[in-house]
Formats: C-alpha cells, sequence, structure tokens
C-alpha cells in the first residue's frame, strides 16, 4: 500500500468575527424601538385627553347645578342674563347665563313671571360645552 498524502490547498478566509451586531442588524432594531416609542407616546396623549374630558364631564354638571340653586335662589329682578368664572376653586371652567322672558298666548298673563333660563359651563375655550335649560316661575 502506498501512502500517498495530497495536499489540498485551501485559499485564505475572512474570519468572521461572531461577537456584535451588523449595522443593518442595529438599524432594524432602532426602527422597531422607534415605533415602539411613538406608540407610547400617542397612547400617553390619548390617555390625557380623556382625562381631561372625564373630569370635564364630572365637574360640569356638578358646577352646573351649583350655578342653577344660585339662580333660583334670587328674586325676579335679580334673574339677569351674566356670565363670569367659578374662581380659584375651580380654574379653567366658565359659564354663562341666559334669562329671558317665556311668550305664550294660551297661558296669557300668568306667564309675566315664567322666564326661561340657558346655562352653559365651557372649559379653557377646548370646545367643550355643558348646557341646559331651565324654566322657572318666579313668585312675587
Amino acid at each position: 500500500m502506498r501512502n500517498i498524502s495530497h495536499q489540498i490547498q485551501t485559499t485564505p478566509r475572512r474570519r468572521r468575527f461572531d461577537g456584535g451586531f451588523t449595522l443593518i442588524e442595529v438599524l432594524v432594531a432602532m426602527a422597531v424601538v422607534a415605533i415602539v416609542v411613538i406608540a407610547i407616546f400617542r397612547l400617553n396623549s390619548q390617555t390625557i385627553d380623556m382625562t381631561n374630558a372625564t373630569r370635564f364631564h364630572t365637574l360640569a354638571p356638578l358646577l352646573a347645578q351649583s350655578k342653577l340653586a344660585d339662580i333660583e335662589s334670587r328674586t325676579l329682578e335679580d334673574a339677569t342674563s351674566d356670565a363670569g368664572d367659578f374662581g380659584e376653586t375651580h380654574p379653567g371652567f366658565q359659564w354663562q347665563v341666559s334669562v329671558d322672558t317665556v311668550f305664550s298666548e294660551i297661558l296669557g298673563e300668568s306667564v309675566e313671571n315664567l322666564k326661561k333660563i340657558d346655562l352653559a359651563i365651557t372649559y379653557n375655550d377646548t370646545g367643550a360645552i355643558y348646557r341646559i335649560t331651565l324654566y322657572r316661575f318666579f313668585h312675587e
């Protein structure tokens, strides 16, 4: 038996360094992180908007009830259209009241002391408006 030894020549190959990430992998990871961060910021913004809307829809009826109680405690001469805010206790909330006389041919003179009271509660010019209409008969 002959012993033939073959020498295989190999061309030198580049050694691959497996210890890090390629540029493409880093860019893809950054894109994924950016998308997640944008989604979180959008969710946070929506949460703040919903919190403000809930606050308005909770406080506006209570403030309207308070203002209507104040209007109903007045006399006929004191029941006039007016506007204002709720001061430091509820900053940003404004109110506007409109008092109008009701006319009716059917009721005749008994309508003289019947007033239509429109009350609007707004918050910081956000477009949020709570409206209520009340009819009140003022005794002399």
